[in-house]
C-alpha cells in the first residue's frame, strides 16, 4: 500500500501514530513492509489457504463476535440434505459438471426454500415470454447476476439460532475449514506456526465489540482463477469477527487509479449498466417486465430495480423513453456471451471483431500474454488508440517483438490504426472517485495542447458527427443512436462538453426538472431520470457536491462535507451493523449510528454518518409477509442490498464456483494441492488452447523440474500501470530506468545470477531478460518440506519510451476467475537463468524446447 497507493497510505500511518497495529502480508518485503509491525512473507497463491487458517482459528478458539454473528449474518440457516462440501467430494462441491466446468447450485440453498433457476429463466412463463433459449448461466458465466446478489430460493429458511444444527451455515462454515490448521498453512503458504498465530492473535484481540480490523487488499487478491474467492474469505472473516459496517473495520479495494471506482460504477465493464444493473442477455422477446421480474430482488434495495433501470434510461432516450415503447429498453445493446477482454482478443484472432477501440490501455504489454493481445490486434481492420503517448500498442505492428522474431511482417498486417492523443486530468474537468466511494472533482488547470482532447470530448463528438451522418434515416436500426438525449452544452475554442452537465445527467432530475437528492425519489413510471442511481444526490440542490472542500479542522471526525460518497453521502456502507438489533451500539467507543426513539415523530436512525437504513425503519419492525423491496426488510437486516437483509457467510446463489471459498493451487503451480485432491479450481475460465497459451503441468514432477520457482507481477511507486504514463516522463525514467527482477541472495548464488547483470526468465508462454536486482527482501519459503524461491516483475516496462525493457506480462497465461473473468498474475511457474535471451526466432526455439522439457501439450492443464 506504501509503494502501490501512497496517498491512502497515509491514513494507515496516522492509525500507526495513535497505536494501530500494521500487519502486511506479502511474498515480498517492500515499502509498506518497512513501516509495518509484522510482516508475513508467503508463497504467491495460497492467500485462501492462510486467510482460511484464521477463520479456523476464530472459529477453534471462539474468537468470532457471537450476537453480530447470529443477528446479521446467515450463520443460523440450515442448508439442504443433499449439499455436499468439498471435504465430502474430495475438494468439490455437490453439482459440479466436469465437461462442461460449470456448477449446478440446487444444492447449495437453503432448507425451506424452493430453488428458483438461474437468472433469465425463473419460471414457465417467463421462457414463454422470451421465447426460451440459452440461460444467462451458459451464456455468460459469471454475469448471471449484477451487485445485487443472486435471488435466493421463495419461501422462509429454517434457522438455529443456537448455532448447533449439524446442517446450519455455521457447522458446515467450521467443518469446511477444520483442516486449515497452522501446520497446514505453514506446509502450502510457507508461513511458519509461530508468525501465523501471532497474526491471528493480532487480528482477533483486536477485534470485536470494543474493537475493530480494517483489511486493505489491491489486485494482489484478485489476479487469480479464485480471485472473487479470495475476497469471499476476507468476508468471511470480518463477518465473524463483526468487522462490517463498523468504523474502523471493513474490506478496502485499494485503487490503482485514481478513479477505477468511478469506472466500474459508472461503468466501463461489459457486463454491467451504471449502477450495477446487469446487462440485458440477448434472449428472444425479452421485454422490460421480464428483464426486471428475472433480475429484480423480491426484498432488499434491488427490489427497486425497475425505478433505478426507467429512470436510466429516461436519462439515455429523454421523451423518446416513454411507457409505450417500454422506455425504450429494447434499444440496450444485448450480451451474448461473456464480451471480457481476453475472450475479445480471442475474437480478434478468429476473426469476428473488426475493430477496437483504446482509450488509456495498452494490452500490447499490459494485459496477460501480450504477446497474444498484439496477434489478436494485427487481425484487425481497424483500432483507434488514445493515449497521452506512442504507447506500444499503437507500434507493435512497426516494432513489436513478432516483427523481431519473424512472426509477423508489417507488410502483410492489414489493421489500419489511428492515434488520437488525449488530454491529461490537469487539463479537463470532472471527478475521480476513490476506494472510500468518495467523488472528488478536479478542476481543468490548462488546455490541452495540439490536438489533444479529453475522452468526453470524443465520445460527445464523435457521437454528434455518427447522428449528423445518420439524420433522416429511416432505418429501424439507427433509431437508438437518433433518439439519444444528446443535447449537452460545449464551452471554449475547442467546443467541450460541459462535464458539470454530465455529472448533472447523472445526478438526475424530477418531472419538473429539479435536481433529484437522493435515489429513494426515483419513480418506476419514467418521471424521473438519473444517470446512475448511486450517485444521485451528487448534484442535489444544483449545486456540485464533489465539489466540496470544506476543511477537516471545521468538521467532525467523519467529514461529510468533503466531497461527496455514495450512496446518499454516506461514508461507511451497512452502517445499521454498527449498532446491536435494538439499535444501541455495539459499544460507545465505535458509535457511528443509532436508533434515537425521541427523534421524529416515533423514531429515527441517527449519528455521525448517513444511516444506510430507512430512516423510520425501528429496530423492532417486523414486516408483512407479503411485503416486497426495502419495505420486506426488518429491523434488524443491516445489509440492506442483499435479498434476506443479512451478510453471507455462504452463498447459495450468485457465485460460479462454489459457496465457500476453499484453496485450490494457481493454474501454473509447482506444488500439488495439499488439502483436496482437486488441484485447480475445477470451473476456472480457460481459454481456446492456442499454441501461444500453453499451460505448465502444476504439481507435475517434471513440470517442477523445467519451471521450479513462483514468479508475481507488481507495481512501483515510480511508474505507472502499463507505462503509458510514466515511462515517457524523463524524471520517472530516471527514478526507475530499467526493467528488473528481485531474487534473494540464495536463489543467485544457485543459479548463477550477478547483481545488476541480465537474467533470462522463461514460462511456459514466453521469454524475457530482465537486470537482476539481488536482494533479501525476496525470502526463500519452505513450503512443503522444500526451498521455494520467489522472483518479483514489476509489470510497467515495454520497448517505447525513456525507459524501456522487456513486459513481464509476456509470461502469463490467459486463465481466469469465472465470475469476473481477471486474469491470474500474481502467482505463475517460471524458470531463471543467467545472461540476456536469445534474439529473433532462436527466442521462440528457446521456449519451445522448454516446452518440450516439461512434456507440455495443447491438453496440458486443462483438465477439470
Amino acid at each position: 500500500m506504501a509503494e502501490c497507493h501512497p496517498v491512502g497510505f497515509q491514513w494507515v500511518m496516522e492509525a500507526k501514530a495513535r497505536g494501530a497495529k500494521v500487519i502486511h502480508v506479502d511474498p515480498r518485503f517492500t515499502r509498506t513492509s518497512a513501516l509495518a509491525d509484522v510482516h508475513v512473507p508467503l508463497r504467491a497463491g495460497s492467500d485462501i489457504a492462510f486467510l482460511g487458517g484464521i477463520i479456523h482459528y476464530v472459529l477453534e478458539h471462539e474468537k468470532y463476535f457471537r450476537d453480530y454473528v447470529v443477528a446479521y449474518s446467515n450463520a443460523p440457516v440450515i442448508l439442504r440434505e443433499d449439499f455436499h462440501d468439498t471435504e465430502d467430494l474430495a475438494g468439490v462441491f455437490s453439482g459440479l459438471d466436469a465437461d462442461s466446468r460449470s456448477y449446478d447450485n440446487a444444492s447449495w440453498q437453503y432448507e425451506g426454500t424452493e430453488m428458483q433457476a438461474a437468472s433469465g429463466e425463473r419460471d414457465q412463463e417467463y421462457e414463454e415470454r422470451t421465447g426460451g433459449g440459452r440461460s444467462v448461466t451458459e451464456a455468460a458465466r459469471g454475469e448471471a447476476h449484477g451487485a445485487g446478489g443472486a435471488v435466493i430460493g421463495e419461501g422462509t429458511p429454517e434457522r438455529d439460532e443456537t448455532l448447533t444444527h449439524p446442517r446450519c451455515v455455521f457447522q458446515v462454515l467450521k467443518r469446511h475449514y477444520a483442516r486449515y490448521t497452522p501446520e497446514l498453512v505453514e506446509q502450502i503458504c510457507g508461513v511458519p506456526q509461530d508468525l501465523f498465530r501471532q497474526v491471528c492473535e493480532l487480528v482477533t484481540e483486536n477485534s470485536g465489540r470494543e474493537r475493530t480490523t480494517a483489511f486493505a487488499y489491491a489486485v494482489g487478491w484478485t489476479q487469480h482463477t479464485v480471485g472473487v474467492q479470495y475476497i469471499r474469505a476476507a468476508s468471511v472473516l470480518q463477518t465473524l469477527l463483526g468487522n462490517i459496517g463498523r468504523p474502523g473495520g471493513g474490506i478496502l479495494a485499494l485503487r490503482g487509479h485514481a478513479s477505477i471506482q468511478g469506472s466500474t460504477d459508472i461503468p466501463t465493464l461489459f457486463n454491467l449498466l451504471p449502477g450495477y444493473i446487469p446487462m440485458p442477455h440477448a434472449h428472444q422477446n425479452q421485454d422490460l417486465a421480464a428483464f426486471v421480474e428475472a433480475e429484480a430482488a423480491h426484498k432488499g434495495y434491488w427490489g427497486n430495480m425497475r425505478s433505478y433501470l426507467v429512470s436510466l434510461l429516461k436519462a439515455y432516450w429523454g421523451d423518446a423513453a416513454t411507457d409505450a415503447n417500454d422506455f425504450c429498453f429494447d434499444y440496450l445493446p444485448r450480451l451474448t456471451g461473456s464480451h471480457s477482454t481476453y475472450e475479445t482478443t480471442m475474437t480478434q484472432l478468429q476473426g469476428t471483431c473488426k475493430g477496437y477501440f483504446l482509450f488509456g490501455e495498452n494490452p500490447a504489454v499490459g494485459n496477460a500474454n501480450s504477446k497474444l493481445m498484439r496477434l489478436g490486434m494485427a487481425n484487425l481492420d481497424w483500432l483507434v488508440v488514445r493515449d497521452f503517448s506512442l504507447i506500444e500498442s499503437a507500434t507493435w505492428w512497426q516494432d513489436g517483438p513478432e516483427i523481431e522474431t519473424g512472426e509477423l511482417r508489417t507488410e502483410d498486417i492489414r489493421t489500419e490504426v489511428f492515434f488520437l492523443p488525449a488530454a491529461a486530468h490537469t487539463e479537463k474537468d470532472g471527478t475521480f472517485t476513490n476506494t472510500q466511494r468518495l467523488l472528488q472533482w478536479h478542476h481543468q488547470a490548462v488546455e490541452p495542447p495540439g490536438a489533444s482532447r479529453s475522452d468526453l470530448w470524443f465520445a460527445y463528438h464523435l457521437g454528434r458527427i455518427i447522428r449528423e451522418k445518420l439524420a433522416g434515416s429511416t432505418d429501424e436500426m439507427d433509431r437508438p443512436v437518433l433518439d439519444l438525449a444528446w443535447g449537452y452544452p460545449t464551452k471554449g475554442r475547442l467546443a467541450e462538453p460541459d462535464a458539470e452537465a454530465v455529472l448533472a445527467e447523472i445526478n438526475g432530475y424530477d418531472a419538473e426538472g429539479t435536481p433529484l437528492s437522493s435515489y429513494e425519489q426515483l419513480k418506476p413510471d419514467g418521471s424521473t431520470t438519473c444517470g446512475c442511481w448511486i450517485y444521485c444526490g451528487v448534484y442535489a440542490d444544483g449545486v456540485n457536491q464533489a465539489a466540496r472542500r470544506r476543511p477537516g479542522r471545521e468538521q467532525d471526525w467523519v467529514a461529510a462535507e468533503w466531497a461527496w460518497a455514495w450512496p446518499a453521502n454516506r461514508r461507511i456502507l451497512y452502517n445499521r451493523a454498527s449498532a446491536d438489533p435494538q439499535g444501541r451500539p455495539w459499544s460507545e467507543r465505535k458509535a457511528l449510528v443509532w436508533w434515537d426513539p425521541d427523534k421524529g415523530e416515533n423514531g429515527e436512525w441517527s449519528g455521525h454518518d448517513v444511516p444506510d437504513f430507512k430512516k423510520d425503519k425501528s429496530p423492532d419492525h417486523r414486516p408483512p409477509a407479503d411485503a416486497t423491496g426495502p419495505q420486506a426488510l426488518s429491523g434488524t437486516d443491516p445489509f440492506i442490498m442483499q435479498a434476506d437483509g443479512k451478510a453471507w457467510l455462504y452463498v447459495p446463489s450468485g457465485l460460479t464456483d462454489g459457496p465457500l471459498p476453499a484453496h485450490y493451487e494457481p493454474q501454473d503451480s509447482p506444488f500439488p494441492n495439499l488439502l483436496y485432491d482437486q488441484q485447480r479450481n475445477p470451473v476456472r475460465q480457460l481459454m481456446p488452447t492456442v499454441p501461444d497459451n500453453r499451460y505448465q503441468p502444476s504439481g507435475d514432477e517434471r513440470g517442477s523440474q523445467v519451471f521450479p520457482y513462483v514468479a508475481t507481477t507488481y507495481r512501483l511507486t515510480e511508474h505507472h500501470t502499463a507505462g503509458g504514463m510514466s515511462r515517457w516522463l524523463p524524471y520517472l525514467a530516471e527514478l526507475q530506468p530499467e526493467f528488473f527482477c528481485e531474487v534473494s541472495p540464495e536463489l543467485a548464488a544457485e543459479r548463477g545470477l550477478d547483481h545488476t547483470g541480465w537474467a533470462t526468465i522463461v514460462s511456459a508462454r514466453a521469454v524475457i531478460e530482465a537486470r537482476v536486482l539481488v536482494t533479501d527482501r525476496m525470502a526463500p519459503l519452505t513450503v512443503q518440506g522444500r526451498r521455494l524461491h520467489q522472483v518479483g516483475l514489476p509489470y510497467h516496462w515495454g520497448p517505447n519510451g525513456y525507459s524501456t525493457g522487456d513486459a513481464a506480462n509476456e509470461l502469463l497465461h490467459l486463465s481466469l476467475d469465472p465470475n469476473v473473468h481477471i486474469q491470474e498474475s500474481k502467482a505463475f511457474a517460471v524458470d531463471i537463468r543467467p545472461g540476456r535471451r536469445p534474439r529473433g526466432p532462436a527466442a521462440v526455439e528457446l521456449v519451445r524446447s522448454y516446452r518440450a522439457r516439461a512434456g507440455i501439450d495443447e491438453h496440458t492443464g486443462t483438465e477439470p
